[in-house]
């Protein structure tokens, strides 16, 4: 399988790019937020390479880093996610902002994204969560997500682990960080989010 491809940019269109490499042009098909930020026709190019093979077609997906190649095969291991609707994902959403998404089972931020319904979106979440927290990758983008952001997802995860519902704990923990003037601070977060769920 071809893992990446060095060479020159021959020609932009508004889903793939062409380079060519040593006078033989591959199609690549790279996310539209890749494409946007590539240098101009005729200069040199280098794109990771993720190779879909299928019966009637062998098509190729380009990257410029291995988090996003990565992201994109994990995305393929969903049920129900193609390479088109992985593709839309990593268009619209950085790889942090995915990785944020799934971490703190934020599905509604995947729904968002065109073609992404909301039970694809809750799929991403359940069948990635536990995936993505092992991986290298993940965990340095996770920490390039905003502080107050991994606060409350950490404190959402606090707040489960004392046997309150998911949906309980963020409705709590999003409560709770409102009143709060640092909303960084976790510990502040969960205990008045305890505070919350006291009074039913």
């Amino acid at each position: 399988m071809i893992a990446h491809l060095h060479g020159e940019l021959a020609r932009i269109e508004a889903d793939y790019v062409v380079i060519d490499v040593n006078g033989v042009g591959y199609k690549v098909y790279p996310p539209l937020a890749i494409i946007t930020q590539l240098p101009q026709i005729g200069d040199e190019v280098k794109l990771l390479i993720s190779t879909i093979v299928k019966e009637d077609s062998f098509t190729l997906y380009g990257f410029v880093e291995e988090a996003q190649q990565s992201l994109f095969e994990l995305l393929l291991t969903v049920s129900g996610v193609g390479p088109k609707v992985a593709l839309n994902i990593l268009s619209v959403m950085p790889v942090e902002q995915v990785v944020g998404a799934v971490s703190g089972e934020r599905f509604h931020e995947l729904n968002r994204v065109p073609g992404v319904g909301t039970k694809t979106a809750q799929r991403i979440v359940l069948e990635l969560k536990e995936k993505i927290a092992t991986l290298r990758w993940a965990e340095s983008a996770r920490k390039t997500v905003p502080a107050e952001q991994r606060s409350i997802d950490d404190a959402i995860e606090g707040l489960v682990a004392l046997g309150y519902s998911r949906s309980d704990a963020r409705s709590a923990a999003e409560e709770a960080m409102k009143s709060l003037k640092d909303k960084r601070d976790t510990g502040s977060i969960v205990r008045a989010a305890l505070r919350l769920l006291a009074k039913g």
